[in-house]
């Protein structure tokens, strides 16, 4: 191809890096400006108070109130965040929900069109489905597995070995972990198998099967990738949250003869609840936008695909700009009542 095609694309990215340097410069250096300013100002209202009174004594200076002073400088401190979320999250915001709707090109009309659309269509309700159970499975079985983990291994001998090897897979990205997996659920005929699930099955005598193409299978062995990477972040977290259980609880709950039973569900698990719903909650949010997993691993084929995938699939793949944005709003629409939940419960805690 020649340089021609390219130059219109080129000119924009030269435009984005400018624009971001320009915005996070400026950003960088309002953060430096305004401190160094009201600071210097602080400074000289103390070397003046401890100077004493001026010459001037007779017209009394003009202070700015404590409060009012600490309002601005908070404000001050938040412009560049504020700046930051205006530019990233609600311009886009109101431009999906604007596009939405209107059609494909974004040139004519169509109301909520868009939106029927979403429970009209067979592949699209199969989409909702396969979202509905990765919020449902991910969630419940990486808390369950990082809950296990962190009481087991509670003042274990090998206790930082062992949180460090369930904790590697959160260092790795959904699109390594995705290559992964797939060579773990890899298929090679009759011959020598590659795939380890492919060789343990046929070890124990069974026939190699192709895993990811044979629904409703495939897609619960790609929640196996997000539960093992997210068993790491719930484990670190639950860990934390049972070392935090005051002793004085433990020891009088055993002292009162209690079982280890008894002691998981009548005290642990009543005194993490707070880091439990932190990490269900974290958790659910990163499974409803889940792309990376699936559109490496099986592109959404085989009845496997999510909304954020059809999402991407209808705005830059179908040139559907309409009904890509009405999939996107659904997803926020899906995370608001968490979020609200976790706001709620935040709140509920401050008052306790």
């Amino acid at each position: 191809m020649e340089f021609e095609d390219f130059a219109p694309k080129l000119t924009m990215l030269l435009y984005g890096v400018i624009a971001f340097v320009v915005v996070v410069g400026g950003l960088l250096l309002l953060l430096d400006v305004v401190p160094n300013f009201f600071a210097r100002r602080r400074e000289a209202a103390l070397i003046a108070a401890s100077v004493g009174p001026s010459a001037d004594a007779d017209a009394p200076p003009r202070r700015v109130p404590p409060k009012r002073r600490e309002g601005l400088l908070g404000l001050a401190f938040m412009v560049p965040a504020l700046l930051l979320l205006l530019i990233g999250l609600v311009i886009p915001a109101i431009r999906t929900i604007i596009l939405s709707l209107f059609n494909g090109n974004g040139e004519k009309f169509v109301g909520l069109r868009n939106y029927g659309w979403i429970f009209q269509e067979n592949d699209i309700i199969r989409v909702l489905i396969n979202t509905f159970a990765w919020v449902i499975l991910v969630p419940l079985l990486a808390t369950s597995v990082g809950l296990l983990y962190a009481v087991m291994i509670d003042r274990a001998r090998f206790e930082a070995v062992a949180k460090s090897l369930i904790f590697l897979p959160m260092a790795i990205s959904f699109v390594g972990a995705g290559i992964i997996w797939k060579f773990v659920y890899a298929y090679r005929g009759e011959g020598d198998q590659i795939g380890l699930l492919n060789w343990l099955w046929v070890t124990v005598g069974g026939t190699p099967q192709q895993w990811l193409l044979d629904p409703p299978l495939n897609t619960l062995l790609l929640i196996v990738v997000m539960v093992w990477i997210q068993a790491g972040f719930s484990m670190v977290i639950l860990s934390a949250a049972i070392k935090a259980i005051p002793a004085d609880i433990v020891e009088a709950a055993r002292l009162d003869g209690v079982t280890p039973w008894q002691m998981f569900w009548r005290v642990t698990l009543p005194s993490i609840r707070p880091s439990l719903i932190v990490v269900v909650v974290t958790i659910t949010i990163a499974t409803l936008k889940v792309f990376d997993i699936v559109r490496t691993m099986t592109n959404g084929n085989y009845d496997t695909n999510v909304v954020a995938l059809e999402m991407y699939n209808q705005a830059f793949r179908y040139q559907e700009n309409g009904q890509g944005s009405a999939l996107a709003v659904f997803l926020f629409i899906l995370v608001i009542p968490i979020v609200i939940f976790q706001i709620r419960n935040l709140r509920r805690q401050r008052e306790v």
